[in-house]
């Protein structure tokens, strides 16, 4: 057992490899542009697929300089409860049954 230790070595986090000689993946530096003024850059690799907008450090979607804007999405408006109501009644229809229930909390019969 004690043949086949590594002394002096902390396993799974050291390379015995050096980066001298590597060659690097050729890089292009991408540009986004913030509504807010900033201007983020990011080097990315000539094979990869540009993303058309980046979160900016301020928390708005900074857009691709010079590239394609991405679509739109319609946004559909959340529907409220009064919404709902109002597909149901009419409010001339809500106005006499308000005016039904505060004539029966007057009178102490609601309920």
């Amino acid at each position: 057992m004690a043949d086949r230790a590594l002394r002096g070595m902390r396993l799974g986090t050291q390379s015995m490899e050096t980066a001298a000689h590597a060659e690097l993946a050729e890089r292009v530096e991408v540009h986004y542009d913030c509504p807010n003024g900033h201007v983020l850059s990011f080097p990315f690799s000539v094979e990869a697929d540009v993303p058309l907008s980046w979160e900016c450090h301020c928390g708005a979607l900074a857009l691709l300089r010079d590239g394609d804007r991405p679509e739109m999405k319609e946004e559909r408006q959340a529907r409220t409860h009064w919404d709902m109501l109002l597909e149901r009644r009419t409010i001339p229809e809500l106005e006499e049954l308000l005016e039904e229930r505060l004539e029966l909390l007057r009178a102490g019969r609601a309920g």
